[in-house]
């Protein structure tokens, strides 16, 4: 056999030296493995010692207002209470001065009975005209004020007694303000209205018809008086002669006699019906205090802190 030929073996590179490398992926910083949630009631939370975070140092009321949430504004039983207050204030000082009115108009009159036969003096026409004009003065401003704050306090009072009933007021709010100041029509509505709302305050249902009360209709009867006076006072200062003068000024003392009644009438019937819907006021809550605590298990005392605890 012939030898084969094979062509000689060409120059061959060794191949790269690679080291084993093992990787392994281990969580940083040895993090806990996740435990099974226990979703078991324990208990209310138990802590040995006092914790040191807790409620703010608040002072508790009867009711709670809390600032900054809508408990906040007051509610309409609050707000007629205050309403209240405010508006038998006014009433009886309305009163006051229309008395003061009256007096002044009627020594007037005295004083022209007087001077038909003799002659007065300076100093006491003077302390008159004075007494009438300051006394006619602040009692239309105090009636103005009262008749606002009372109009205020019996739509309030309207709002509160339908809530009691769960139902909707009788009349909406623009009828209630132009039954009481459209000249005219407010002498037969203003009456309506008050025995609807007394009807509504004590809790009558409103397919009846309202009953009103005594105080409402001497209300109602003092209410048309006046408002018949007023008219025929002013009327009758329009006339000429010293007999529709003096005729004047005794149809003054009439119109202030009569709105000195109004208000004190309208002061009691406030009174009434606010006594109906809020008997209690905030101001005749006693604070509540704990006095005395008996059966109740004696509790943990704190254990003593060492000197060397950080605080």
């Amino acid at each position: 056999m012939h030898p084969q030929h094979y062509p000689p073996p060409q120059h061959q590179h060794p191949p790269p030296y690679r080291p084993r490398v093992r990787w392994v992926a281990t969580p940083p910083y040895h993090a806990p493995r996740r435990r099974a949630v226990d979703h078991r009631y324990y208990g209310p939370p138990a802590y040995r010692v006092p914790p040191r975070w807790g409620f703010p140092n608040v002072v508790w009321r009867l009711p709670t207002a809390v600032p900054g949430t809508p408990s906040n504004s007051p509610r309409p039983a609050q707000r007629l209470r205050a309403l209240y207050r405010n508006a038998t204030m006014l009433l009886w000082v309305l009163a006051a001065f229309a008395t003061l009115s009256a007096f002044a108009e009627g020594w007037r009159y005295v004083l022209l009975l007087i001077s038909r036969e003799d002659a007065l003096d300076a100093d006491v026409v003077g302390t008159s005209d004075a007494l009438v004009l300051t006394g006619a003065l602040l009692t239309f401003v105090l009636a103005l004020f009262a008749a606002g704050v009372s109009l205020w306090w019996l739509l309030v009072a309207r709002v509160v007694a339908a809530d009691e009933l769960g139902e909707r007021p009788a009349r909406p709010p623009w009828q209630v303000v132009a039954g009481f100041f459209v000249p005219g029509p407010n002498l037969v509505m203003a009456g309506s209205i008050i025995a609807e709302t007394e009807h509504s305050v004590l809790r009558r249902p409103g397919a009846e018809r309202p009953r009103p009360s005594r105080l409402v209709l001497a209300w109602w009867g003092t209410w048309v008086l006046n408002g018949l006076l007023l008219v025929i006072s002013v009327i009758w200062r329009l006339r000429d002669g010293v007999q529709a003068q003096a005729d004047g000024v005794l149809l003054a003392v009439l119109t202030d006699g009569s709105a000195a009644a109004l208000a004190v009438l309208t002061a009691l019937l406030v009174r009434r019906m606010t006594g109906l819907l809020a008997p209690v006021g905030e101001d005749k809550l006693r604070h509540l205090r704990v006095l005395k605590v008996t059966g109740a298990p004696e509790p943990e005392l704190r254990p003593s802190r060492p000197a060397t605890a950080p605080r």
